[in-house]
């Protein structure tokens, strides 16, 4: 199960890689420009995902949550953005090679945003955050079709998987 997590965690640094080299292709007034998206902007999109995945590992840590909304913007700096999202991709990763399958299996209890305690199975945590992040980088990548970029990356995981062949 740990394998499974860490590709998925390999994939999301290369999806993440791809989206980032392709939002900084379009440019900071494009990238900030409120298109009516549901965080306003490819970088509110972006800067979403990043928070989202702060939250979720800060719990599986059982450290204090490092933000109270997820539509925080904890830098409006693009490249201290992607130097954060870097940072972030390496710490799940190094979270998930410290698990063992059996860890992965157990029940963790943790508190939602509301304070409210919630019991879940790692490993569906684990899918919560990969698949968030998933979700949320087809917007990012539909977002950049809307600010111009006539052929956004393919994100897809068969592409990650041709990419390591």
């Amino acid at each position: 199960m740990r394998d499974h997590f860490l590709q998925l965690a390999d994939y999301n640094a290369w999806a993440n890689r791809r989206i980032y080299g392709a939002a900084r292709e379009v440019g900071e007034d494009a990238r900030n420009r409120d298109i009516g998206a549901y965080f306003g902007s490819l970088q509110g999109t972006l800067t979403h995902i990043l928070v989202a995945d702060h939250l979720w590992l800060a719990r599986l840590r059982s450290q204090p949550a490092p933000h109270k909304r997820l539509d925080e913007t904890p830098t409006a700096d693009f490249d201290a953005l992607w130097t954060a999202r870097q940072e972030q991709d390496d710490a799940t990763r190094g979270f998930i090679a410290g698990l063992t399958d059996a860890a992965i299996a157990e029940n963790f209890d943790y508190k939602d945003m509301s304070g409210t305690a919630r019991t879940l199975p790692r490993r569906i945590i684990l899918t919560h955050m990969f698949n968030h992040a998933t979700h949320h980088r087809g917007q990012a990548h539909h977002q950049l079709g809307q600010l111009g970029m006539a052929e956004p990356p393919p994100l897809d995981l068969p592409y990650f998987a041709l990419d390591l062949v």
